[in-house]
């Protein structure tokens, strides 16, 4: 005998959108996880092992990439929220703009620091905007969320 739409375990639209914004949510978490462990560790990097080795306005741009990260990171973690609470493309969106704006703005800025390499800066308003879109995509989640 089929469930009834209410019970628990009934398959449907809204059990679809629910089952993908709980893998989308996940997701997020992970990658939020694994950008805060990886920020951490750069700050500290940044702060000990590399104060005495680069000039302070290299050093200052390690420290930039560093601080987005970590910020972003967190912002993940709205994405991993915004997941479970509205489920649908926005969320998920943001979630996946949130990890290549990091990949993007910050891994240009700690590659420019530590190399030298100044055209690597093009890379970096590329990140911002991805960053940019991510808040957008969260903002818009909220909006168009249903609860």
């Amino acid at each position: 005998m089929p469930a009834a739409p209410h019970a628990e375990g009934a398959r449907g639209p809204a059990a679809g959108a629910r089952q993908r914004g709980d893998i989308a949510s996940r997701g997020a978490a992970i990658a939020a996880g694994c950008f805060g462990f990886t920020g951490v560790a750069a700050g500290a990097f940044g702060a000990h092992a590399l104060k005495s080795r680069l000039e302070p306005e290299s050093l200052a741009v390690f420290d930039t990439a560093a601080r987005y990260q970590l910020i972003h990171a967190l912002a993940l973690l709205g994405s991993a929220w915004a997941a479970q609470q509205w489920p649908g493309r926005p969320a998920s969106a943001s979630a996946v703009f949130f990890s290549i704006g990091i990949v993007l703005f910050s891994g240009s800025l700690y590659a420019l620091s530590l190399s030298g390499v100044h055209a690597l800066g093009a890379i970096t308003p590329f990140g911002g905007l991805f960053l940019l879109l991510g808040w957008l995509t969260l903002a818009l989640a909220a909006v168009r969320g249903q609860r």
